[in-house]
């Protein structure tokens, strides 16, 4: 036996079962899996040491909170906490008033190390178990958390501490929009001074997400909310090993809401000034043709951006508008789309409104295509400034929304749209600002390890 293993031993002969079954093991997947539980069951050993070693340590007592007279020693007494590397067990000193005015007892200790009174379970086990609820549901989640730690949890328990700290995530943010609507400008986000030269890309979309009906029940047909989605990032660019100039994205922020366009308005532009939107020396808008979007682009954002309207949803209104005057089923209208699309994309915008226009002015036109090709005209000629795609390319901007698609599809339909999933508003809120707070790196600011909670 070596002297580390000899040594174990002695310290707590139980642990030689352990320290057996590491010899006993063949491959090195066992051997790892089992020196993993001795390392758990020593690191238990060592906590409980060190917290008995606090807990009979001398302090000052302290005085009561109410009555100001001095605290007096009621004992050593026991406490338990469940952590991650499974339950510790101490004892430590805890202290009472003289005056018996009905504080009751206190441990100076437990203060210390920044534990409740009533707390049973250790900070750390929910960060871990919320991370994960994070990108799994909670069935899985508390699976997962079990092979990690040999802990087992609830996925209840997982539940409910996910709508504590999302409730944590919400009321942060909160007050930081209450702030902002007092004209009070949030400090901005500290960048490297390569990042603040990038141009700032802004982009938002929609995405449906299934509910309850009734809030507490499970009964009766699905209802699809829209969860409006914002992307803020710093849009740099690379070659390739070919040669070839790519874009790609730095410093992504996530915003979304479910509600109206104003609740995502004021959260989009209070992350946009955290991302440097004041100071950004180029600003882009990028979104489809949802009209609370573009309305939310004229009144907050078209001083400082540019407005990019998204190619390919501007393709798939020429395309509805071939179609109804043409037949989609024609080789004309394909021809004619092609053509359209094509002009579009080299920035000759003029020439594509003179092709609808001509067509307008044709005999027997139908009263269905003559609305359907009135409504692109007034459609391409409203975002004339924002359709400039050739001018766009050139200055290595984006002309699609793919990186707004792909946020919605990580951000929601990843974790919100799994088979059976039905949520409630409040479920699903705080897991929501969960995985936003997690995108944006600001997930374990919602769990204070380092310090004592409130």
């Amino acid at each position: 036996m070596s002297c580390l293993s000899e040594t174990i031993a002695q310290s707590d002969p139980a642990l030689q079962v352990l320290i057996d079954k590491i010899k006993a093991t063949a491959s090195l997947g066992m051997l790892i899996l089992a020196a993993w539980q001795l390392g758990r069951a020593v690191g238990v050993k060592v906590v409980e040491e060190v917290l008995n070693e606090r807990g009979q340590a001398p302090d000052d007592g302290g005085v009561c909170g109410q009555c100001g007279r001095k605290l007096e020693s009621k004992g050593q007494k026991p406490r338990e906490m469940v952590t991650l590397l499974g339950v510790v067990k101490w004892r430590r000193r805890v202290r009472g008033c003289r005056g018996g005015c009905g504080q009751g007892q206190v441990a100076p200790t437990d203060e210390a190390l920044g534990l409740h009174p009533s707390q049973r379970t250790s900070l750390e086990v929910k960060w871990l178990a919320c991370a994960l609820a994070v990108f799994v549901p909670f069935e899985i989640a508390a699976v997962l958390f079990e092979l990690l730690t040999g802990i087992k949890v609830s996925s209840k328990s997982i539940w409910g501490w996910v709508q504590e700290r999302g409730q944590v995530a919400m009321e942060q943010l909160n007050s930081q929009l209450a702030v902002l609507e007092q004209e009070v400008l949030p400090a901005e986000d500290v960048l490297t001074s390569a990042t603040q030269v990038l141009p700032l890309l802004i982009g938002a979309d929609g995405v449906m997400a299934p509910f309850r009906p009734t809030a507490g029940s499970r009964q009766g047909k699905t209802v699809w909310r829209e969860v409006k989605v914002g992307v803020l990032a710093r849009l740099g660019e690379r070659i390739t090993r070919t040669g070839k100039r790519v874009p790609y994205l730095s410093q992504r922020r996530l915003v979304a809401v479910l509600g109206d366009i104003e609740a995502f308005g004021a959260r989009l532009w209070l992350a946009s000034i955290q991302q440097g939107l004041l100071s950004s020396p180029h600003v882009v808008w990028l979104s489809d043709g949802g009209q609370g979007f573009w309305r939310l682009f004229d009144e907050r954002f078209a001083t400082y951006a540019t407005g990019v309207l998204d190619f390919y949803h501007a393709a798939q209104n020429l395309w509805k508008g071939s179609k109804s005057w043409l037949d989609g089923r024609t080789q004309r209208a394909r021809n004619w789309f092609v053509k359209a699309r094509r002009r579009l994309r080299r920035g000759k915008t003029n020439k594509v409104l003179a092709d609808i226009e001509a067509a307008l002015d044709l005999e027997g036109l139908p009263p269905g295509a003559h609305q359907s090709l009135t409504n692109l005209y007034n459609y391409l000629d409203k975002h004339r400034d924002h359709i400039d795609y050739a001018k766009f390319k050139k200055s290595g901007l984006p002309i699609g929304s793919g990186i707004v698609e792909s946020a919605c599809k990580w951000l929601i339909q990843q974790r919100f749209k799994g088979v059976g999933m039905r949520w409630s508003e409040d479920g699903f809120n705080h897991l929501l600002h969960l995985r936003l707070a997690w995108v944006n790196g600001r997930f374990d600011d919602l769990f204070p390890l380092n310090v004592p909670p409130n």
